[in-house]
């Protein structure tokens, strides 16, 4: 028998066929497209999912389905006011939807615990009882785990480290109104914010960004300029890394995890923004926890850690 495992994304949707085993079978995506209705979304995905179903013998030979996606409430197979799906407004009957399309029986739960999920069964955090994950990409997602259990709260929303305020009336976050949270620093679109500020505040600096229009400076663009030895592009970094350091400083106190694992694209930034970060880390902590907590990257694959992890909601 099979499972299927989806990310659901604020940019992409990621989907594979899972074994017994853990071995994604066949993997593919297709763009969230989070500003049509969910309705084009399910028929898209169906697009391109239905077929790797009927590969593998028809719904018959599959348990179910697993989605990880932002917002989701474990308990009702919903999703719920997702901040970075701009027209998936309200309550969507996720769960619903998907059986209805492929006839098969499926769990949601939040992105970033279907990430967790997966770190803990197949990637660093194997042996590890007590962690937090911190996924960095289009925002900043998170799963807590304690005594080798998701945090799931009384609704499944439990968690949500990437909408805590780090600076009180800082930078507005566009889809909940809230200002100053970590999202809005530490994604990858809080990169590139940062940067396009720095831009603007040292007008007369020299930068190799200044050779880019604005709107193609991303994240990676700020990176590849990092590493030919642009300041601007570094402070960008240094910044992003004190930030989520301080921030992940406090995150300690409530859950006291023995490693904190960063996951996502923003990762690939290397010691660019882990060396900043770890500094931070610890010059902000508490003593009791100085020294105490490991600071690492997943080794999963991006794609998979999320997929596995929704997989394992249907084993």
């Amino acid at each position: 028998m099979y499972t299927i495992g989806i990310d659901v994304g604020g940019t992409n949707t990621k989907f594979g066929v899972v074994d017994k085993a853990g071995n994604i079978l066949k993997q593919d995506r297709i763009l969230t497209n989070s500003d049509q209705e969910v309705s084009f979304f399910v028929k898209n995905l169906a697009k391109k999912l239905q077929p790797m179903i009927d590969e593998f013998g028809g719904k018959n030979n599959f348990k179910g389905i697993g989605m990880g996606a932002p917002n989701a409430n474990y308990y009702k197979g919903t999703i719920e006011y997702a901040a970075n799906l701009k027209a998936w407004k309200g309550v969507i009957p996720m769960a619903e939807l998907m059986e209805n399309q492929f006839g098969l029986e499926t769990k949601l739960t939040n992105d970033a615990n279907a990430a967790a999920m997966g770190e803990m069964m197949y990637g660093v955090t194997k042996d590890i009882r007590h962690f937090i994950t911190i996924t960095l990409g289009t925002g900043v997602g998170s799963g807590i785990v304690i005594d080798g259990k998701i945090v799931l709260g009384c609704d499944g929303f439990a968690g949500e480290l990437g909408h805590v305020t780090v600076r009180p009336g800082g930078r507005l976050h566009k889809g909940t109104g809230m200002r100053g949270t970590l999202e809005t620093y530490a994604s990858a679109t809080g990169v590139r914010e940062t940067v396009l500020e720095f831009l603007s505040e040292n007008p007369n600096e020299p930068s190799l960004l200044r050779n880019y229009k604005e709107e193609d400076i991303t994240s990676e663009v700020v990176y590849n300029c990092a590493i030919q030895g642009d300041a601007i592009a570094i402070r960008t970094f240094e910044f992003t890394g004190q930030i989520l350091g301080e921030a992940l400083a406090a995150f300690v106190l409530f859950s006291s995890p023995e490693a904190i694992v960063l996951f996502g694209g923003l990762t690939k930034a290397g010691d660019l923004l882990l060396n900043p970060t770890r500094k931070a880390m610890e010059e902000n902590i508490l003593t009791a926890f100085k020294g105490k907590v490991k600071l690492l990257v997943s080794t999963l694959k991006e794609a998979d850690a999320a997929i596995l992890g929704a997989s394992a909601l249907v084993c």
